[in-house]
């Protein structure tokens, strides 16, 4: 029975469009989120996707009280957050989390007080909360295109230099790297990603795809290099799949993205585990 909901799920995605423009979308989250989502690893600061997702939410809701795209009203507003919380971490003592804390509910709370004062018809977050990628359109797709786009861009010229500042900040500094400048970047990329993210996972669940896929490939990986490209695999992966799962058996796709991503943790736990306890075994035998 499973196999035939999936068999027409995979055949519903050749036949309708919203389908397709789905999965496009999730494959875009899958190569963005983990690809900035290596860096925040790097530097401890996992949680900062949510934070910048609530901040997100007072964007949409924005969007909707004066009837423009919510997606690029969210935008802006999440990138200015991200430049704001590191302008805060760099020019007080105020520890990041306290910063994440005040971006976390000070976000939420502006979003949920806005959208009171949008057009009646139109005050529905919860598409954007948990996501709702099968509504995702031609328009938002290629905002989204766009956004990966230039993400993926930045890592890739600049990540060596992401990656030593997010490694050893006073150590970069030490080698003339503009550390504050680069740390907004970095900030402005993971906004750039929550908005891209959050029609297909939604802004309360998409540091989901920037932390488990690395924290999965973290497992099996023996280079900084080797573990984005596994993250990349892993999210995209998961991605797909929970598309695919989601349609079959009508669940949420958010929701099941991030149940699938978190399935292949525990299975990469296990399995790391086994080789680890099967190599202790060889060795003890060898000797």
């Amino acid at each position: 029975m499973g196999a035939v909901l999936l068999a027409n799920a995979i055949t519903a995605v050749f036949k309708y469009d919203f389908l397709q423009r789905a999965l496009v979308a999730a494959v875009l989250v899958g190569i963005t989120a983990p690809a900035v989502g290596i860096f925040l690893v790097q530097r401890r600061l996992a949680l900062i996707g949510d934070g910048l997702g609530h901040v997100a939410v007072t964007g949409v809701a924005l969007g909707l009280v004066v009837h423009r795209t919510p997606v690029l009203i969210a935008v802006i507003v999440a990138v200015l957050g991200a430049v704001a919380i590191e302008i805060v971490r760099a020019a007080s003592d105020t520890t990041g989390e306290i910063a994440l804390a005040v971006l976390f509910y000070g976000g939420i709370a502006g979003g949920v007080v806005l959208v009171s004062k949008a057009p009646s018809g139109s005050r529905n977050l919860t598409q954007y909360l948990f996501g709702s990628i099968t509504t995702t359109s031609n328009g938002d797709l290629v905002v989204f295109a766009v956004l990966a786009a230039v993400v993926l861009g930045v890592v890739l010229l600049l990540g060596p230099v992401l990656f030593a500042v997010s490694n050893d900040e006073e150590f970069a500094r030490a080698l003339g790297i503009p550390v504050i400048g680069i740390n907004i970047l970095l900030a402005t990329l993971t906004a750039l990603t929550v908005v891209v993210s959050m029609r297909v996972v939604g802004v309360l669940l998409v540091s989901a795809l920037m932390v488990v896929p690395v924290a999965t490939a973290q497992l099996f990986a023996g280079s900084f290099r080797s573990t984005c490209l596994y993250a990349v695999a892993v999210a995209v992966v998961s991605a797909v799949v929970g598309i695919v799962v989601s349609y079959a058996v009508d669940l949420p796709s958010g929701g099941t993205i991030v149940l699938v991503t978190i399935g292949f943790f525990v299975l990469a736990l296990v399995a790391s585990s086994l080789l680890r306890v099967m190599r202790a075994g060889a060795a003890h035998g060898g000797k």
